[in-house]
């Protein structure tokens, strides 16, 4: 039977080879899987530090320093994952704090949810409608019995791309803001679809939106990463080109922290509302201790924040995400750093695209 001294040795080995695993530079699934549970393997290695504490002076065993040794090095490389998520962390969307008169015109309410396919609480997702009154709402993972669930809010929402699919990629826009241009896309693979919409605020102002929800590496749904990886390269590059205000939001099956989606801020020059403020974990709903950020929303330097927040859940397997952004004329903002690329970057981007293609 093991010692207790060989057991913390080989948990220790453990959770530092799934720690770090993710910084192997290839795309299976079983590596980028651990892009996601970082917060988890942040408790996992302090339980571990507090067990060493404890079996350290009672089995002294020469090999007994290797445990604290990687569970440190560890909790350094997971703070340093999640420390931009914190509120000690700088901010890189302000708040609005000097509202004016010409706020509300040039204000986007924005609500993304993936519903969850199978989900029959029709009338939780309506509530959340009505309740928030959203300009622009998005809801993913849709099929035909939802678009019929929905109709009763298309008469709010007179401006729709509605693309139900029973292959758990369906999606449904609704907009109160004009789309002076609207595509469906299929970047990368021919059976999930995104979009792209160019819409209008009351005071005339145009929005590049850009709605995603790429399939993510995993055993039930893809081998690899590289399919949603390129995509979001594509979305980003384009992003990058827009000098009008832009937000890229969605389902992104990747993490806040994971290398995709730093280099998708990289390419875009796009600023997440969460760093500074919070993680917003909306996946998994249903279980506490397994729950990651998933879903996204990336503005442009155009815009302040009114209010980010985690709504309740609708009977998804995710939590909802409503946001609300104020457009602000480039003499009334102070000028910030966009993100840019680094290193080898661009290559990196494009020998994704290129793969995945």
């Amino acid at each position: 039977m093991p010692t207790p001294d060989a057991i913390l040795i080989g948990y220790t080995l453990l959770i530092v080879t799934v720690s770090f695993v993710n910084l192997i530079p290839l795309d299976y699934w079983w590596i980028r899987i651990w892009d996601f549970p970082h917060l988890q393997l942040t408790v996992l290695a302090a339980l571990g530090l507090v067990a060493w504490g404890w079996f350290g002076n009672q089995y002294f065993n020469d090999w007994l320093v290797v445990v604290p040794i990687g569970l440190l090095a560890t909790l350094c490389y997971q703070a340093w994952l999640i420390y931009p998520f914190t509120p000690i962390h700088k901010r890189q969307v302000i708040r609005r704090t000097n509202p004016g008169p010409s706020d509300r015109d040039n204000t986007v309410r924005l609500l993304i949810s993936n519903i969850f396919m199978d989900n029959t609480e029709f009338g939780k997702v309506r509530a959340l409608v009505d309740q928030y009154k959203p300009d622009v709402a998005m809801f993913l993972e849709t099929n035909q019995r939802w678009q019929d669930e929905l109709k009763s809010i298309e008469a709010d929402y007179p401006y729709q791309i509605l693309h139900p699919l029973e292959n758990t990629y369906g999606l449904l826009l609704y907009s109160k803001l004009p789309m002076k241009h609207h595509e469906l896309r299929h970047l990368i693979q021919d059976d999930i679809p995104s979009v792209y919409v160019q819409f209008e605020l009351p005071s005339g102002i145009p929005v590049h939106f850009y709605g995603v929800h790429p399939m993510p590496p995993s055993p039930t749904e893809h081998y690899r990463s590289t399919e949603r990886d390129a995509e979001l390269v594509l979305v980003g590059r384009e992003a990058r080109k827009q000098s009008e205000p832009v937000i890229v939001a969605g389902d992104l099956n990747d993490v806040a922290w994971s290398h995709t989606t730093r280099l998708f801020q990289r390419i875009s020059g796009l600023f997440d509302p969460r760093i500074g403020r919070g993680l917003f974990n909306t996946f998994h709903a249903s279980y506490p201790p397994l729950r990651w950020p998933l879903d996204h929303v990336f503005v442009s330097c155009h815009f302040q924040l009114q209010d980010i927040e985690r709504l309740p859940n609708v009977g998804s397997d995710h939590f909802p995400m409503f946001i609300e952004l104020t457009y602000v004329p480039d003499a009334e903002r102070p000028v910030i750093e966009k993100p840019q690329p680094e290193g080898n970057d661009l290559d990196e981007a494009q020998e994704t695209v290129e793969e995945a293609k």
